[in-house]
């Protein structure tokens, strides 16, 4: 039987993914972490019949998928057909460095394609956007962060291989494959007096609905909300409290921090005037410290006096801001010919 023949009925007894577990040895060439600190990836050197453990750190919600990029040397373009990949989770065994047993479940099976950069892609979740191109394939479907860690193997497609081959190195690096989103974690600090009020929270026009997940406690941090990339507007209304309204900036798979401090909505004055001068609110006078006074909202008179001059103005007071009257001289000089 030829090369070629012995090579097509591997692939057709091998290239299936597999319902169940299969046990095999391999040489571990190590473990390896796709995460978020480092995501220009981590490289280790890999040969014939050496396999990779891939893991998952903690923090995947930024992961669309994690790539694979394989270097090989000049001398693989003359060895086409002799290799193939494989791809298993459900790991059941011991994974450490070295010869090991494995038993695991094949969800990928395919010939190392004769490049000097091999690129796969491996989705994570879905939607994930992923696709296949001349330069990059997709060998398997959605694997979930739940399903790592994985295990990434290389081995001959047929016996009898050359020397060359059999000590061919290859360099195996894995990154993730970052979506464009980021999140905003919310933090209300609310005033002593007035906790626990409702609000009503709106980024982009849209209501935050699941607000029975979040805290409403004092200072404690609300559900972190995914947002694409890019600049967005927070809105936050309340009949019990100030509203708010901030435009903000979000960072791929980046976490911002927006801190909101929520006001009492009483609507206060605060007065600014010589030391000489009296002032009135609505014909009551206004305290020497001239600190800021609560109001109702409404049309109040607001009255300085100084000697023999008054002057009187009416403030049409609205809910939740704050209003600073000041008295101030000017000196006017003019030029005549």
């Amino acid at each position: 039987m030829s090369v070629f023949k012995t090579i097509l009925l591997f692939f057709m007894l091998f290239s299936c993914i597999t319902l169940y577990p299969e046990s095999f040895r391999t040489i571990v060439s190590g473990n390896v972490e796709v995460n978020l600190d480092n995501i220009t990836g981590s490289s280790i050197p890999l040969g014939i019949n050496n396999s990779v453990v891939i893991n998952m750190g903690s923090e995947t919600r930024f992961f669309k998928g994690i790539e694979i990029e394989i270097s090989a040397p000049q001398s693989w373009l003359s060895y086409k057909g002799s290799v193939v990949m494989a791809l298993y989770t459900n790991l059941e065994r011991q994974t450490t460095a070295g010869i090991s047993d494995i038993e695991g479940r094949r969800i990928a099976f395919e010939p190392l394609p004769p490049k000097l950069q091999i690129i796969y892609h491996i989705p994570v979740r879905q939607p994930h956007g992923l696709k296949s191109s001349p330069y990059v394939t997709i060998p398997t479907m959605v694997t979930p962060p739940s399903a790592f860690p994985v295990l990434f193997r290389l081995m001959p497609a047929a016996k009898g291989l050359s020397d060359e081959l059999e000590r061919m190195v290859f360099n195996f690096t894995v990154r993730p494959i970052l979506s464009d989103e980021g999140a905003a974690k919310l933090i209300l600090r609310y005033p002593s007096q007035l906790k626990d009020k409702p609000i009503t929270i709106l980024i982009d026009d849209a209501q935050i609905d699941n607000l029975s997940e979040m805290s409403l406690l004092k200072d404690i941090p609300l559900k972190e909300i995914l947002l694409k990339e890019g600049e967005h507007h927070l809105v936050i209304l309340s009949e019990d409290y100030r509203n708010e309204s901030r435009r903000f900036v979000i960072e791929r798979a980046k976490i911002l921090e927006l801190i909101v401090d929520l006001q009492d909505p009483t609507p206060v004055i605060i007065f600014e005037g010589p030391e000489n001068a009296l002032i009135f609110l609505d014909n009551a006078p206004v305290p020497e410290n001239r600190g800021p006074i609560a109001v109702t909202p409404g049309l109040h008179e607001a009255k300085f006096s100084i000697g023999d001059y008054t002057i009187i103005k009416t403030i049409n007071i609205q809910r939740g801001k704050t209003y600073r009257v000041a008295l101030t001289v000017d000196l006017s000089i003019q030029e005549s010919e």
